[in-house]
């Protein structure tokens, strides 16, 4: 019978890096995919209410937003702590509302116009006068989808 030995000095031979800026190269379009950009910067401060029956809104190229709450910290100065309507990148009054609801049905499609969604999304300590008074405008610009946006309540 034959006696194998084993040799006490053997390596593992080292890991190959020459795959390494593929991997890498791949990671990073993975995310580059996969992330989206905030389309408009967000002037107003706000904190969604709390709802215990949510859905997700099914297409999201159809919703417009408009944002009432107390301008940022950086805006405070300038505007006061008072609540405030953001259509867009700015600062806008309720009078405003018919022109913005008008540019974004241009926007769309012909097909998709009947669809559009105004989503106010509105902190939970706002007074519900502004939220009424842009409601009124958005009836007056003939927008009568609306939705509401909030956060899923955990049930407790």
């Amino acid at each position: 019978m034959a006696v194998m030995k084993k040799k006490g000095n053997k390596s593992l031979p080292g890991i190959s890096t020459a795959s390494l800026p593929d991997v890498i190269f791949m990671i990073l379009f993975f995310f580059m995919v996969s992330t989206t950009m905030r389309d408009q910067e967000l002037l107003v401060r706000y904190k969604l209410p709390e709802a215990t029956e949510v859905q997700k809104l099914e297409k999201k190229s159809l919703v417009s937003f408009i944002h009432i709450g107390q301008p940022t910290l950086a805006m405070q100065a300038q505007f006061g702590t008072a609540p405030r309507i953001q259509l867009n990148d700015s600062y806008r009054t309720t009078r405003d509302i018919l022109d913005f609801v008008a540019a974004e049905r241009d926007k769309l499609n012909e097909a998709d116009r009947a669809a559009m969604t105004i989503c106010l999304k509105a902190d939970q300590a706002t007074k519900m006068g502004i939220v009424t008074d842009v409601k009124q405008e958005l009836r007056r610009a003939n927008a009568l989808k609306i939705s509401y946006a909030a956060s899923k309540s955990l049930g407790y």
